[in-house]
């Protein structure tokens, strides 16, 4: 008898060892009801990895996307647990779309910190033993911080904005930043988290502190996709919910977690989502919808200048200081589109700046000189007097040019469909040229892009190119000069 207990407190111990110093036998075994596939186990040795840098002190950064409902959070609340068993001086700072979430990993970690099977895991982690304790002196235990006994570490839990001035993080965890396609498809909001991340989140990590973020992509201009672009050094995982290729776990065509979320469930789901819905939260791969104005295709391309009889360069300007100060400002672009003999157009060339007013004023300047006296150039006009005092002044600096000003009138798209128009119905030409490419994207996306200051600026010189006052008479000033001269 004494023989059999002393086995089983061997194994005991042995499996309780195992699980303080491996991950996933630490999830198998405070989760004994969950449904395992190869992934968990995929994700909890990559956590594992990351663990052992961090301990190291290399910073890590690892991003892991994944689809809706396959057990994200789950896994990042067990691995908060288990990285405070291993080191619960760790200062662990969680943040999320929604309060709720946050609130619901909280009581989940008091849950587990409460429970018998992880006191014998880590006994030297523990957390205050009232329910709640938002006292002075004491450790804290409430909905936003817990602090564990006898040690420098807490798990904090915030929101995307929410303040966590003057405090300090080791580990840093986002969990689904984006609250929902609302907030995706607006620019304003993809502003303000990434702002809360550079300026807020970011500036709390401690010099050996560790990335880990979690999420299903929604938009390719989302806080991950620009912290995608902005280090290459992170380490980026994404599993599909269906697979397009051959894997080292399953073959194209297979769900990531059958055994949760079968192929029919996935089918059923991606019959009523729009392909690119589908494609950025389930596959992981956020596009641009193309939007339905531009044909682009529809333009030949020409590769060398067609007879014209008058050109017309408009100006889109883009120095304001809230452009300058994004992470991926918008462009300063002059197009310069000519009116064909035969009455068709053609957008021959475009200059695209990023820069200080002075290095966009010497731009418009010097694009002048080298386009002529025959090139009329527009130039927006922005409200008040100070869009008034700065085109008073490029007009000073563009003496001997013909220049013209009006402010701008009218929504993006709708300035921009007469010009879609003409080149939908193949009345548009291109001259063959390196910005030809950087236009037929934006042409594709226009009104869903990013940017969309070249479609401005063609828009509005088409549109004075072909009004009244200007196209008509320069066109019968052009045929008459052409009678003089016996043409």
């Amino acid at each position: 008898m004494a023989s059999n207990y002393l086995k089983f407190q061997l194994y005991k111990e042995a499996v309780l060892r195992e699980a303080r110093n491996n991950f996933y036998a630490y999830r198998k075994l405070i989760n004994p009801k969950n449904t395992w596939g190869w992934w968990q186990k995929e994700i909890s040795e990559e956590l594992q990895s990351f663990t052992e840098s961090m301990l190291a002190g290399e910073r890590p950064k690892l991003v892991i996307q994944a689809p809706p409902q396959h057990g994200k959070s789950t896994q990042i609340v067990d691995y908060i647990s288990w990285m405070a068993g291993r080191n619960p001086d760790f200062r662990t700072i969680y943040t999320s779309f929604s309060e709720r979430l946050g609130i619901r990993a909280n009581l989940k970690l008091q849950r587990l910190y409460d429970s018998e099977i992880y006191k014998e895991v880590f006994p030297d982690t523990r957390i205050n033993g009232s329910n709640v304790v938002t006292i002075s002196g004491q450790y804290l235990r409430n909905r936003e911080i817990l602090e564990y006994v006898g040690h420098a570490g807490f798990f904090r839990n915030t929101t995307v904005k929410g303040s966590i001035t003057g405090e300090s993080l080791d580990l840093g965890v986002i969990d689904d930043p984006i609250r929902g396609r609302a907030d995706a498809n607006s620019e304003a909001m993809r502003d303000a988290a990434w702002n809360w991340f550079t300026d807020d989140f970011f500036t709390r990590f401690s010099e050996k502190a560790g990335l880990l973020a979690i999420l299903t992509r929604w938009h390719i201009d989302d806080p991950i996709g620009r912290l995608i672009n902005a280090d290459p050094d992170i380490r980026v995982l994404t599993y599909q919910a269906i697979a397009t290729k051959d894997e080292d776990h399953r073959k194209a065509g297979e769900p990531l977690f059958p055994e949760l979320k079968s192929k029919e469930f996935l089918e059923e789901r991606k019959q009523v989502m729009s392909h690119s819905h589908w494609e950025a939260l389930y596959q992981q791969n956020p596009t641009i919808q193309e939007g339905n104005l531009f044909k682009p295709d529809r333009m030949d391309i020409c590769d060398a200048m067609p007879d014209v009889t008058a050109f017309v360069r408009a100006w889109d300007l883009a120095g304001t200081e809230k452009s300058m100060a994004s992470h991926d400002p918008d462009w300063t672009v002059g197009a310069k589109v000519g009116l064909l003999r035969n009455g068709r157009w053609i957008l021959s060339d475009i200059v695209r700046l990023r820069g200080t007013p002075e290095e966009v004023e010497s731009a418009i300047v010097n694009t002048a000189k080298r386009d002529g006296t025959n090139t009329r150039i527009w130039i927006p006009q922005d409200p008040g007097q100070a869009g008034k005092a700065q085109v008073a002044y490029l007009t000073r600096q563009l003496s001997g040019f013909s220049v013209s000003s009006n402010p701008v009138s009218g929504d993006k798209v709708t300035r921009a469909e007469p010009f879609a128009a003409q080149v939908n119905v193949g009345n548009v030409s291109m001259l063959r040229a390196p910005w030809n490419d950087a236009l037929v994207a934006e042409m594709r996306v226009f009104p869903n892009g990013t940017h969309d200051d070249q479609i401005d600026a063609l828009s509005d010189a088409f549109s004075n190119l072909n009004n009244n006052t200007f196209g008509m008479l320069e066109y019968m000033r052009r045929q008459v000069e052409a009678m003089n001269k016996g043409v």
